[in-house]
C-alpha cells in the first residue's frame, strides 16, 4: 500500500491509540493539516491560541494519562515557539511527541522564508530529534522517536518534516503498536547491600520524586514506608505519587518544603532516595547536605547517579522491580524513639502555620485558606499551577489523593506553563480541571483563554492576585534590602473583564465567603471560570532555605 507522508504521520499516530493532538496550522504543515482533516472522525486536533499552549497543552496531556502528548507546528516561528515547552517537559521526564513542517528538501540552507534549523535549535531540549529528508524513512523514523519518549526515563522528541517529505509517496509497511524498549534492572547483589545498610538503619527517611510516578511504582513505595515504618518526603515533582494523608508522608522537601520534613531527612541516618535527582533547590548547600546520612539512591537514569549528591550505594535500573525484590529482603521494623521524633517535628510545623494563618484578618484570605476552600470541591480533580509563590503554596498546601493529579513546571519554572497544561489534563481525563496561578503568570498566556472557550473546557482558574511578581519580590525583601525593581506590577488588570471578554464567566473576590460562593458557581458551570482573589504582597513563602543555604538556616517565620 503507498501512501504520502501526511498520511504515514497521522496513520502511525492513530495506530499508538493517540486519539488527540494540540498544534497550530501553517504553510509548512498544511498537507498534515489535511490529512488531519480526512482522518477527524478518528482523531481530534485542538487549535490553542499560540505554539506555545499548544507545546504546554501535550504536555499536561502526557502528565495526567502517563500516554505521549503529540503538538504539530509549522516550520520558522512556529517551531521556535514550542521550544519553552519542550524544555519544560525535557527538564521533567515528561513524553512528549513534537512534529513540525519544514521547508522543501531543495530549500534547505538558503534563508528560506521561515525556515529555521529546528534540529539544532531544539537538540539540547529533546531525547533526540530528527530531520527526515526521505519519505522511506518516514516510518521508521516515527517509530523510532515514539519508542524514544517512552522508554527508560520518559522524554520529549522531534521529527522535523520538509514539505515535500509531508507529499512524497511511498510503499507502507502495516502500523504495529510501539513497545518500550526493556529497562536495565538492578542486580540482586546492589539489593543485597542495600538491604543490609537498611536493616542497620535506626532513623531511615525515604525520598521519593517524579521517577516513581513514571515507573508506575507507587505501591511498592508505600509499601516499603509501611515496612520500614519510615517517614516520607517528596520532590515537588513526586507530589501525588501518594496521598497526602498517608501517615508516614511528611510533605514535600527541600527549598519551600514542609518543615517536619526537610527536619527528618537531615536527622536521619539513611536516606533511601527513589526516582529523584538531588537538584539544587532540593539539597541547598550540597557540602551540609549529606553531613548526617547515608544514601541510597535509585534511579531509571544513571547519568544522575552521583552527579550532584554523591551515594553510598548507587543502582541503575527499573524502580518498580528494584522496590519489588528489595521488600523480602527488608526486616520488618517498630521506630518508636524516630517516631516521637517526627510526632515533634509535626507539631513544631504546625506551630509555625498557625503563626503565619494568624496574621490574615478573621474571614479575608490568605494564600493556604484560598486552597482549603477550592480543594473543598476539586478533589480528585486534575490539578496544574503556573510558577512563584502560588505554586509552592500549592505544592504545600493541597491535599493530593490520586497519582498523576499534580501538573505543575518543576526543573525550568516555566511561567504561563499551567493554563496549557490544565487543558490538555482536561482532554486526557474528560474531568474539570484547575488551575492555581498568580497575576503574573496568568498574564504570560492568558491567551489561551480563547481556547478553553472555544472548546468548551471546564475549567476553574484561580488567581492568587497580589499585584506583584510575588516570588521575586520575596527575595527582594529577603536578600535584596527591598528594592523592589521592577516586581510592583500595578497594572490594574481586570481579569474579570477579560473573562468575560473571551466568554468565560469571573468573579473577584475578597473574603473566604465571597470565595466560597464563586466556587459553587465555577464548580457547577459546564465551561471556564476565572476566580481572581485578592491577597496581601506581603505573604510570603515559608519555610525557605536561603539560595545557597542549609538546613541550619532554614527560615520559618519573619
Amino acid at each position: 500500500m503507498e501512501q504520502n507522508g501526511a498520511k504515514i504521520i497521522i496513520d502511525f499516530l492513530i495506530s499508538q491509540g493517540c486519539d488527540t493532538v494540540f498544534g497550530y496550522p501553517g504553510g509548512q504543515v498544511l498537507k498534515i493539516f489535511d490529512a488531519l482533516y480526512e482522518n477527524k472522525d478518528r482523531i481530534t486536533h485542538i487549535i490553542t491560541a499560540h505554539e506555545q499552549g499548544a507545546s504546554h497543552a501535550a504536555d499536561g496531556y502526557a502528565r495526567s494519562s502517563g500516554r505521549p502528548g503529540v503538538v504539530i507546528a509549522t516550520s520558522g516561528p512556529g517551531s521556535t515557539n514550542i521550544i519553552t515547552g519542550l524544555a519544560t517537559a525535557y527538564l521533567d521526564s515528561v513524553p512528549v511527541i513534537a512534529i513540525t513542517g519544514n521547508v522543501a528538501t531543495s530549500l534547505l540552507g538558503r534563508d528560506s522564508f521561515q525556515e529555521v534549523n529546528t534540529v539544532e535549535i531544539t537538540r539540547t531540549v529533546t531525547k533526540r530529534n530528527w530531520i527526515v529528508k526521505d519519505v522511506t524513512r518516514l516510518q521508521d523514523t516515527l517509530y523510532e522517536a515514539w519508542q524514544t519518549a517512552i522508554s527508560g526515563r520518559p522524554g520529549p522528541v522531534l521529527i522535523d518534516i520538509p514539505t515535500d517529505v509531508q507529499t512524497a509517496v511511498c510503499e507502507v509497511k502495516p502500523f504495529k503498536k510501539v513497545d518500550k524498549l526493556p529497562l536495565s534492572l538492578v542486580s540482586e547483589s546492589y539489593l543485597d547491600a542495600a538491604a543490609l545498610m537498611i536493616n542497620k538503619s535506626r532513623r531511615p527517611f525515604i525520598y521519593f520524586g517524579g521517577g516513581v510516578i513514571s515507573a508506575n511504582a507507587e505501591e511498592e513505595l508505600l509499601a516499603l514506608s509501611e515496612k520500614l515504618d519510615a517517614p516520607m518526603g517528596s520532590t515537588l515533582m513526586g507530589l501525588s505519587a501518594v496521598p497526602h494523608d498517608t501517615p508516614n508522608f511528611l510533605g514535600m522537601q527541600g527549598m519551600h518544603g514542609h518543615y517536619a520534613s526537610s527536619k527528618a531527612e537531615d536527622e536521619a541516618d539513611l536516606v533511601i532516595a527513589v526516582g529523584v535527582r538531588f537538584s539544587d533547590r532540593a539539597t541547598g548547600n550540597k557540602n551540609r547536605f549529606s553531613r548526617n546520612f547515608r544514601i541510597i539512591h535509585i534511579d531509571i537514569d544513571g547519568k544522575e547517579l552521583n552527579k550532584n549528591i554523591p551515594a553510598d550505594i548507587s543502582m541503575e535500573g527499573d524502580l518498580k522491580d528494584a522496590l519489588g525484590r528489595l521488600l523480602p529482603k527488608l526486616e520488618s521494623k517498630a521506630r518508636p524513639e524516630w517516631k516521637d521524633r517526627i510526632r515533634e517535628l509535626r507539631e513544631e510545623e504546625d506551630r509555625h502555620t498557625i503563626n503565619m494563618m494568624s496574621k490574615t484578618p478573621e474571614g479575608f484570605l490568605n494564600p493556604y485558606k484560598v486552597i482549603d476552600i477550592v480543594s473543598g470541591f476539586s478533589e480528585g480533580l486534575p490539578v496544574a499551577t503556573d510558577v512563584g509563590q502560588h505554586q509552592m503554596w500549592t505544592a504545600q498546601r493541597y491535599p493530593h489523593k490520586g497519582t498523576r493529579t499534580f501538573l505543575t513546571s518543576g526543573g525550568l519554572g516555566t511561567m504561563g506553563f499551567g493554563m496549557g497544561a490544565a487543558i490538555g489534563a482536561g482532554k486526557a481525563t474528560g474531568l474539570r480541571s484547575v488551575l492555581f496561578t498568580g497575576d503574573g503568570s496568568f498574564g504570560m498566556n492568558l491567551n489561551e483563554l480563547t481556547t478553553s472557550v472555544t472548546k468548551k473546557t471546564p475549567l476553574v482558574i484561580v488567581i492568587m492576585n497580589n499585584g506583584v511578581l510575588g516570588m521575586v519580590r520575596q527575595w527582594q525583601t529577603l536578600f535584596y534590602d527591598r528594592h523592589y525593581s521592577e516586581t510592583t506590577l500595578g497594572r490594574g488588570t481586570d481579569f474579570v473583564k477579560i473573562a468575560e471578554g473571551f466568554g468565560a464567566k469571573g468573579r473577584l473576590v475578597f473574603t473566604e465567603q465571597e470565595l466560597e460562593n464563586a466556587c459553587k458557581e465555577a464548580f457547577s458551570y459546564d465551561g471556564t471560570y476565572v476566580i481572581d482573589c485578592a491577597v496581601d504582597c506581603d505573604e510570603f513563602v515559608l519555610p525557605m532555605l536561603p539560595p545557597g543555604g542549609s538546613i541550619d538556616d532554614i527560615i520559618t517565620e519573619l
